[in-house]
């Protein structure tokens, strides 16, 4: 794998976050990290589960797979050479390190993390 590359989030996209915590957390029991209006967060090992808002962009019940690299100018140079589509370059965030999105064989979006 290019750069170390591990997934670390799957983002569900919800029309209502406090229905979506209720379940996920009270229902299927799995334990939550962290609530917030805007993104929450749930305990399921390697791999968080994240909710987020949907959007026009993002409809309620898509899922959306977060990855992370050690060295994200290695991994999109190396991605890029490889045919790769890059909507969102790799781009400097105040909250996270540097961010990318990509767009996998199905069209899907991807997000890229790196510290």
């Amino acid at each position: 794998m290019s750069a170390n590359l591990k997934l670390t989030h799957a983002i569900k996209f919800v029309d209502d976050m406090s229905r979506a915590v209720k379940f996920y957390r009270d229902t299927l029991g799995l334990p939550l990290k962290f609530e917030s209006p805007g993104w929450s967060e749930f305990a399921t090992g390697d791999v968080t589960l994240a909710l987020h808002p949907a959007s026009e962009k993002n409809a309620a019940g898509t899922v959306e797979l977060g990855f992370s690299v050690d060295d994200m100018p290695k991994f999109h140079e190396a991605m890029s050479a490889k045919g790769v589509q890059f909507p969102m370059p790799p781009t400097k965030q105040e909250w996270r390190g540097t961010l990318a999105r990509l767009i996998d064989s199905e069209g899907a979006h991807c997000m890229v993390s790196a510290p």
